[in-house]
């Protein structure tokens, strides 16, 4: 053990400084801080940097909350897991028969994803300002007005409407807003000050702008509406607040036993409620989001915890997690290396470029380079060529390359859609 520090240390820096990371990061072993760092910008604007104290936008992260919530709840008495949603949600926003809570909790609702290739959700219907009814009836019931027929709850799909309606249960059953019970219930209680909801509106202080590369230059993410991920997500924290959250979950405070058995198991496709099991005691959930990258991963019998959050998104925090892992239970972590770049001129790469999937998704080449055009044209992602009509991003970890060509040749296609046209539209 008198060595795991050092490992750590060594691991760590040498893939914090191959990947440009701006965060922050804390291994903590029986309670107290093993190792931790700190790394980049909160703002490159003002010049402030990253601390273990700064606060983050944590994505995904925020689902186990709002599944404890509902717990919470459940071990009051106020709301049943197999009862059907509608009795919990208001009489404007009712639900196909027979979701039930339960089903929202681990994924299995069959609801309409709106975060796809194809709907003008993300990164564009989510900037504008916030409606719960309309956002509900436009994107949660999307799929259901337009084909009622659809066979649902047969199969785990991760869906942030799962999510977005069980705040709105908690809301409903509690009367408090979202936010008000998350902080009266579990954040206060637990000492987690720095711990909030992001409204959009409020001054948070202390917390990370999010950055991302556009033609290879660290720009501001764009801007989405965080009432949007209500539920889902827009929880802002840091590592001092999350690891009294892990102490929490360690010990099993604030809920009874019978629902922390509930709360941690596994459901379809290893997800609990909010949480993630691949072995036994050991739970995990990340979030991604634009210029956002957290990690949580909690082994209760070992009284281990790896924290991860970032205002960049440029290295993989599952990889980076496994890593750590690997450390802490005597093994090696293989580091990450970018494959070698091929150069290819100008006019090789233009057989790559066009539309993909019109004004969602294009290629294109520009002073020698090929970007990956997205969100809504406001992003340009450098993309280089690592084989045969293989390519990888330069600034984002990517394991496995895009192949735009399919052997033998045909068509380009990336994300499954081929190219309709070399012209952009």
């Amino acid at each position: 053990m008198t060595d795991l520090p050092e490992k750590l240390k060594n691991y760590i820096s040498a893939e914090l400084n191959y990947w440009d990371f701006s965060g922050v990061i804390r291994v903590i072993k029986d309670s107290a801080t093993l190792y931790e760092t700190s790394r980049g910008f909160a703002s490159i604007e003002f010049d402030v940097k990253n601390t273990m104290e700064t606060r983050f936008v944590a994505a995904s992260v925020c689902k186990q909350f709002t599944a404890f919530a509902i717990m919470l709840l459940y071990d009051r008495g106020l709301l049943q897991l197999d009862e059907e949603a509608d009795k919990y949600l208001p009489d404007t926003m009712q639900l196909p028969a027979g979701i039930t809570v339960h089903q929202l909790l681990c994924h299995t609702s069959g609801l309409h994803n709106s975060y796809n290739f194809e709907d003008d959700f993300y990164v564009g219907a989510d900037r504008l300002p916030f409606n719960r009814e309309k956002f509900f009836r436009d994107w949660i019931l999307k799929d259901v007005v337009s084909n009622p027929k659809k066979k649902r709850r047969s199969s785990f799909d991760y869906n942030n409407a799962n999510y977005n309606l069980l705040a709105w249960i908690i809301e409903t059953v509690s009367g408090q807003t979202y936010s008000e019970f998350l902080e009266e219930n579990i954040f206060s209680k637990l000492g987690m000050t720095q711990t909030a909801i992001d409204d959009g509106q409020q001054l948070l202080r202390n917390k990370a702008a999010n950055y991302m590369y556009d033609y290879g230059v660290l720009v501001s993410a764009p801007y989405t509406n965080s009432l949007y991920s209500i539920g889902a997500g827009a929880l802002v924290t840091n590592c001092d607040d999350l690891q009294k959250w892990y102490e929490c979950l360690r010990t099993q405070a604030l809920l009874s036993a019978r629902a922390y058995q509930i709360f941690l198991s596994e459901n379809k496709e290893h997800y609990c409620y909010g949480l993630e099991c691949y072995a036994k005691n050991s739970y995990l959930h990340g979030g991604d989001y634009l210029g956002v990258s957290a990690y949580t991963h909690y082994f209760f019998d070992e009284n281990l915890c790896i924290l991860i959050l970032s205002n960049t998104g440029s290295l993989d925090q599952y990889r980076l997690g496994t890593g750590i892992s690997a450390i802490l239970h005597n093994g090696q972590a293989q580091l990450f290396r970018r494959p070698e770049e091929l150069k290819l001129a100008p006019q090789d790469l233009a057989k790559y470029t066009g539309t993909y999937l019109p004004g969602k998704i294009h290629i294109a080449e520009k002073n020698g380079k090929l970007y990956l055009v997205r969100v809504n044209e406001n992003i340009h992602i450098e993309l280089y060529c690592v084989g045969k009509d293989s390519f990888i991003k330069r600034y984002e970890e990517q394991q496995t390359p895009h192949r735009l060509i399919p052997e033998g040749g045909g068509t380009p296609s990336i994300w499954g859609y081929k190219r309709v046209s070399t012209a952009f539209y």
